[in-house]
């Protein structure tokens, strides 16, 4: 496999590292709240195109808290593979589901995790040091304790050959042709819902240039009605 070959469908797994709420209060390298916007866009995103996911978490009960319920409900019925270790590579049971994706062809895996200098670092370099397989880091769905910590971490992991990519480059280049209409319209969907402007743009094309009707009803728009 090629690191010029795109991401698609077929070639793809997802990991979310450590999406916990105590990871989360350390992150100072984005807000936070953008930071759980584009962590569950990209699991929706993951679930359009029906990419394997793994999800893990360390120390849930007496540390990080437990997973984002946002996130948990797009993938209701995945377990949660449980750490002691920083490093989710040190995890047999994290090795084993990556290892069932990737030899099914998946060997492209895309990471989302916290903290950016730790936990994704160590991950990205073992698994590129014990494999073959393409680590895509998407950085902003990761955060780290300051933007230094995620700015070197990113350019260390960039060094040793993981990709660095954004989660709604993930998503399109999963679509990747507009004419499949499959997953046209869950994906317009979720640009609309979690793509600030991109999703704020759609909207305004679809209902002001191509005349769709608005995609909520409200009540009803009264006035003008100028103060004489």
């Amino acid at each position: 496999m090629s690191k010029l070959e795109v991401l698609t469908p077929a070639n793809s797994q997802l990991i979310f590292i450590d999406q916990q709420p105590q990871m989360a209060f350390g992150v100072q390298s984005i807000d936070r709240q953008t930071l759980k916007n584009n962590v569950i866009g990209l699991a929706k995103a993951a679930r359009i195109f029906d990419i394997p996911t793994t999800i893990t978490t360390v120390e849930t009960g007496s540390f990080s808290g437990h997973t984002y319920p946002e996130l948990l409900a797009v993938f209701p019925e995945n377990d949660i593979l449980e750490r002691t270790s920083m490093n989710s590579w040190d995890d047999q049971n994290v090795r084993d589901a990556l290892a069932k994706n990737a030899a099914n062809g998946r060997k492209k895996i895309v990471v989302s995790g916290l903290w950016t200098e730790v936990c994704n670092t160590t991950f990205a370099l073992s698994a590129l040091n014990d494999t073959d397989y393409e680590i895509y880091m998407v950085a902003d769905a990761s955060g780290g304790t300051s933007l230094e910590a995620h700015k070197y971490a990113m350019d260390r992991m960039v060094q040793a050959g993981v990709i660095p990519v954004t989660w709604q480059q993930v998503l399109l280049e999963w679509q990747r042709d507009w004419a499949r209409r499959e997953t046209y319209d869950a994906v317009t969907a979720l640009v609309k819902e979690h793509s600030g402007a991109y999703g704020m743009g759609i909207d305004y094309a679809y209902t002001m240039v191509h005349k769709a009707a608005e995609r909520v009803s409200h009540g009803k728009r009264i006035g003008p009605n100028p103060v004489k």
